[in-house]
């Protein structure tokens, strides 16, 4: 099966194009302002707008209240919701959108927990963890963690970029891989060589 691929943390029109361009199959807005790819509603909606068919939009939030939610879904018309803080299932599900839940893999996690719990989740998105950091840390986790039967259900994110994707998914077979600083010139402006490059390792990743 085909790797899916979103790119996240775009803040410009031109570097959703260029990941649509490549091949993505969705991109990420940031509605965390602390996050320095953290976008507007406003802005969020210019480049939701710009979007071709058939690319998913994934709307990212960390224990926002419901009027938050409710405006970018709204407003910006995404297509999915992301949640990367301590929202329970039941808030995850009271949106009238699908979501997914972001889990970030602490040493002592059980993945079976949380499995049970999300399970109306569409996935679950697996960052790594640092004490502190809801996502984006730049850094990978130990990918032996994700029993082989889960992963049609996982979206693989943490640290990957143009150099580890391929080994990621020949590895994992997630369905879907989730890349942002690992694809950027800076925080929030994503470099297009690096967004080509990363889809060309995915490809390569999954041939192997």
């Amino acid at each position: 099966m085909r790797t899916r691929v979103k790119i996240c943390g775009i803040t410009r029109e031109q570097d959703a194009r260029v990941a649509v361009e490549h091949g993505a199959d969705a991109i990420g807005l940031v509605f965390y302002p602390p996050s320095p790819r953290a976008v507007s509603v406003a802005r969020a909606a210019e480049i939701a707008a710009s979007l071709p068919p058939f690319v998913t939009t994934v709307g990212l939030f960390v224990n926002a209240d419901t009027q938050t939610i409710a405006e970018v879904v709204e407003r910006v018309g995404i297509d999915l919701i992301q949640f990367h803080g301590n929202e329970c299932a039941d808030y995850c599900a009271a949106h009238q959108r699908p979501w997914i839940r972001a889990l970030r893999m602490k040493d002592d996690l059980d993945l079976d927990k949380p499995v049970a719990e999300f399970a109306a989740a569409r996935g679950l998105l697996l960052d790594a963890y640092r004490p502190g950091v809801p996502g984006g840390t730049g850094e990978t986790f130990d990918w032996t963690r994700i029993p082989p039967a889960l992963a049609e259900r996982i979206v693989l994110a943490g640290g990957l970029d143009p150099d580890n994707v391929a080994q990621a998914v020949r590895q994992v077979r997630p369905y879907a891989v989730d890349v942002s600083g690992g694809v950027e010139a800076e925080p929030g402006i994503k470099d297009a060589d690096k967004i080509a490059r990363f889809m060309v390792s995915v490809r390569s990743g999954e041939n192997t």
